[in-house]
């Protein structure tokens, strides 16, 4: 078995869990959000007279957000699907860099490279693990295989080292993107629900304008509050979303980065020892 497929046969083993990871966490995501909004937002001692259908107490944030109408439990459970992901994409990130920084580690592989200690490389990526040393792993199993191959042109074996470099880089990269279209996908999402609920608010602070005789102060202040506590969810949870999001998928390019990087010294290396 090459390193490719067995690093092949982990990501498998890898993919089965964090496919299922979303099916659980975002169901649970919105139902913490319903309680929190009922049990927590909604508690009676927020509210005057201790009654949930009265005006929130002067000065009470918790009261205040529960009057933000049923929208609210909807974006509060994109906000705590965001923050979930966001944990989760800084564990799996945290594993794929490995031990040690990859640019030091890709350093090290050079040095190794050009003392022609495979062996030692070998071992440096066992000890560095992550995606990085995966894939450089494979390229180095690939290159001490080519070295005891007869019968091969160097242009061809350097072909080889390339192509198992790529063929790893191609499983690794999927785990690396893992989710990340959650966050993409709220990012737009919670902007849109935000301003629906908006919506909503203002449509009741102008029916409370449109009743005979003096406004309803009450009601007018309710769908004002309404508007303006989704509006603040939908916009703060895109933003969470949109800044995670870019700064994920810089550390990917940095990885991916060295990954590249690596790979062009085996293949250097490779040509210019047997040339």
């Amino acid at each position: 078995m090459t390193a490719a497929k067995t690093t092949q046969a982990k990501q498998q083993q890898k993919g089965g869990i964090n496919a299922i990871f979303p099916l659980i966490a975002i169901p649970l995501c919105f139902v913490a959000s319903v309680l929190v909004y009922k049990y927590i937002f909604g508690a009676p001692h927020h509210f005057v007279d201790n009654d949930p259908a009265n005006d929130p107490l002067p000065g009470d944030y918790f009261g205040t957000i529960y009057k933000g109408g049923w929208v609210v439990p909807i974006l509060l459970g994109q906000f705590f699907v965001v923050v979930v992901f966001v944990i989760e994409r800084f564990i799996s990130l945290g594993s794929a860099s490995g031990k040690g920084k990859a640019d030091v580690f890709v350093r090290s592989i050079k040095g190794f490279l050009d003392r022609g200690d495979i062996g030692g490389a070998i071992a440096a990526c066992d000890k560095q693990q992550g995606s990085v040393a995966n894939v450089v792993r494979a390229g180095l199993t690939k290159y001490a295989e080519m070295e005891k191959v007869t019968g091969m042109e160097k242009d061809q074996k350097v072909l080889a080292i390339q192509k198992e470099v790529e063929e790893a880089t191609s499983l690794e990269l999927p785990m690396l993107e893992k989710n990340l279209n959650i966050l993409a996908t709220l990012a737009s999402v919670a902007t849109l629900i935000g301003l629906f609920g908006t919506v909503l608010g203002m449509i009741r602070a102008f029916a409370a304008l449109a009743t005979a005789g003096a406004p309803d102060a009450s009601a007018l202040a309710v769908g004002i509050s309404e508007a303006l506590i989704n509006t603040a969810l939908g916009i703060g949870t895109s933003a969470l979303a949109i800044i995670f999001y870019n700064y994920f998928t810089g550390r990917i390019d940095n990885m991916t980065y060295s990954i590249d990087e690596a790979g062009f010294s085996l293949a250097q290396t490779f040509a210019a020892k047997n040339h």
